[in-house]
């Protein structure tokens, strides 16, 4: 059987306030801050109108110390 492997959580940086922002696999975002072990730290992130996501290259994920796929 084929499996098909979904990553963990998808890395975004938040333009408008140069945060870094993950999107987990329940579909909620959370917002990193600029510390050593930034996943650890996790704050909810609330998307509004002005914020421009883009999304981010999967092989940054180690650098903040995100779960990897």
């Amino acid at each position: 059987m084929l499996r098909v492997r979904r990553p963990q959580v998808t890395l975004y940086v938040d333009r408008s306030s140069q945060h870094w922002v993950v999107l987990d696999l329940d579909g909620s975002f959370w917002k990193l801050p600029n510390v050593e072990n930034p996943w650890d730290q996790r704050e909810p992130f609330y998307p509004t109108e002005e914020t421009e996501l883009e999304p981010i290259p999967g092989h940054y994920k180690y650098l903040l110390g995100l779960p990897l796929d």
